[in-house]
């Protein structure tokens, strides 16, 4: 099996015979599927998102900057929600998974939008919580919860408490009994499905860390223990096949063997499991080379699948639920970038490649090292007419691997000074990004009808090193402001 390198393919001294994007005739135009939905150039060539200018925008909170159109993200929260209510005699429950990008500003919006919420830390949990979302709404996630979380979790009455290994459940019941509670459980089961994605987000097979396998027996000795157990209750059953995911046939295959297991408690314990949750994973478009279908069309798809398989094996179809993330964030956020050094190599054969830095990097967009990401990326500060040059898009990091889009079409007047647009950042960027070679992350503003909302201020060089106890309190006054 083929692997990628660490810190993503190694081709920085390889030029491609074939560029896989082809060389736009206008290299100022903006892809609305691609591009958040009030993403657009102005009359002067500027781009404008929620009405807001990208050169106001990284002039009053600095770049790198990451911009959230407010209004995407709330149209596309509603599509999940209307999408999976369309269908009569199915009650259906909708997530957000919160590992794409939580803030209390984003509880709040899917809260409003009357979704659910997803979390798999006790610090999500906390910003859930502290954010005003019901703890009925609430699912807890995670392969190794700590003692604290799950008892955070059962302290606020969460809706949902997934189960991932034995001892997890040892744990939860001991912990449910000392509160005189009964937890409310799904059990997430691997159901040997690999749906087509990078092999570091394929989450269904069972050479990986999550779940209980059906395969080997080992999901059907969880159910009988949570159902033996006075302090647990069996809500339901969870499996999760992978992430960025176009097609239906993974979802297919899974819910088949899912329902297949639920036929299987039902003939062994006499238990009709009331709930299935099939997880998240639907992709987005980063470039023209992707090809998501519809919410209405994958909802309607899905459903339906459900709804046969259990047609199938003579069972009422249960609760559904599903937990959308990328698909929902992901579209709605720019990162904007400032240019700087500019440089032209000739490599051997005389091919030329132009690597273009900014001021950001791996540091908040670790996934092209990670998962060999692909982005979408224009001019944003101004239009141009020049002709279309191909790029390297390449951070500020001292790593050869620091590439935030590899083959990008910029203007070939791009100069230093200039701010380029990154989209479909909103997903994993943030949430992944770090403090490497000390730098501080960036900002997250929302935009909507001409103004911007901090949502996440900039750290400080104060935030940065207000843990490092070596410094005074002084230093760090004196250093950090």
């Amino acid at each position: 099996m083929s692997r990628p390198h660490p810190a993503g393919p190694k081709h920085g001294d390889v030029v491609a015979t074939r560029n896989p994007h082809p060389r736009p005739e206008h290299v100022d135009d903006l892809d609305a599927s691609i591009w958040s939905t009030t993403t657009r150039r102005g009359p002067d060539g500027e781009i404008r998102i929620g009405g807001v200018s990208v050169l106001q925008l990284a002039t009053d909170f600095a770049t790198p900057l990451f911009v959230i159109d407010e209004d995407d993200l709330r149209s596309r929260a509603q599509a999940y929600r209307e999408a999976f209510s369309v269908r009569s005699g199915v009650d259906v429950d909708v997530y957000y998974a919160g590992k794409a990008f939580l803030a209390s500003a984003i509880v709040r919006i899917v809260r409003d939008q009357g979704l659910g919420l997803d979390v798999c830390s006790g610090g999500e949990l906390w910003c859930a919580l502290a954010a005003g979302m019901p703890p009925s709404r609430i699912l807890f996630h995670g392969n190794n919860k700590s003692e604290d979380e799950l008892v955070a979790a059962l302290d606020a009455r969460v809706g949902r408490i997934v189960v991932d290994s034995v001892a997890e459940i040892r744990l939860l019941s001991q912990l449910a009994a000392d509160r005189g509670l009964v937890a409310p459980v799904l059990v997430r089961v691997t159901v040997g499905v690999e749906a087509h994605t990078h092999e570091f987000i394929a989450t269904a097979h069972e050479d990986q860390k999550f779940g209980f396998s059906i395969a080997s027996g080992s999901a059907m000795a969880a159910v009988a223990a949570v159902l033996a157990d006075p302090n647990l209750e069996l809500v339901g059953v969870h499996s999760h096949i992978g992430s960025q995911i176009f097609v239906a046939s993974g979802f297919e295959v899974a819910a088949h063997r899912a329902v297949r297991f639920l036929d299987r408690i039902r003939s062994e314990h006499g238990v009709v499991v009331t709930e299935l949750n099939l997880g998240g994973g639907l992709g987005i478009k980063y470039t023209d080379d992707d090809a998501p279908p519809a919410v209405a069309e994958i909802a309607a798809e899905l459903l339906e699948i459900v709804v046969a398989e259990c047609q199938r094996y003579r069972l009422p179809v249960p609760r559904l639920a599903f937990e959308p993330g990328r698909a929902i964030v992901g579209p709605s956020t720019t990162t904007i970038y400032r240019v700087g050094t500019i440089k032209r190599r000739t490599l051997e054969g005389g091919q030329q490649r132009v690597y273009v830095s900014v001021d950001g990097g791996m540091s908040d967009n670790i996934r092209t090292a990670l998962y060999d990401a692909d982005y979408t990326v224009a001019l944003a500060n101004r239009g141009s007419d020049a002709r279309a040059m191909l790029t390297r898009i390449v951070g500020k990091h001292c790593e050869s691997g620091d590439i935030v889009v590899r083959d990008a079409w910029l203007p070939d007047d791009l100069a230093p000074g200039d701010l380029i647009a990154v989209a479909a950042t909103g997903a994993y960027h943030r949430s992944m990004a770090s403090n490497y070679n000390l730098v501080t992350r960036p900002a997250v503003v929302s935009v909507a009808g001409g103004a911007a909302q901090v949502v996440l201020r900039r750290e400080s060089l104060a935030d940065l090193f207000a843990t490092d106890v070596g410094l005074s309190e002084a230093d760090v006054r004196t250093f950090g402001s």
